[in-house]
């Protein structure tokens, strides 16, 4: 781990510190089960590339560069993956070194428990 990763991570940490996190998540996608992948333009070398192979569910991918995403969805690290179901159900944070741990499965399952807790 060098500096200037503890450096952004902290800076990204204080950010939504002092940002007010006011506004309430909802559902960005039209589908009723949604995966979301927030991540910056700086970090793209660690977007999760297993998102299209998920099953029975929407998937977007938002770059909080642009707009309140980053604020409106109180993400304090890059990439996140949150997963909604009209709301949000289960979220997902990259580790200090900005690198997502959550596998497919992990998120599959997510989506999969909310298929079932319907019968």
């Amino acid at each position: 781990m060098n500096w200037r990763t503890v450096l952004v991570y902290t800076a990204l940490m204080v950010t939504m510190l002092v940002s007010g996190m006011t506004t309430s998540a909802q559902n960005l996608c039209d589908s009723d089960i949604c995966v979301v992948q927030f991540n910056a333009s700086w970090n793209t070398s660690n977007n999760v590339d297993y998102l299209e192979k998920l099953t029975d569910c929407e998937v977007m991918n938002v770059n909080i560069d642009e707009g309140a995403y980053q604020s409106d969805y109180k993400i304090v690290v890059v990439p996140t993956i949150i997963v909604f179901n009209g709301k949000e159900v289960q979220r997902f944070q990259a580790n200090i070194m900005m690198e997502m741990e959550a596998t497919k499965k992990d998120v599959q399952s997510v989506i999969d428990e909310i298929i079932y807790s319907d019968f």
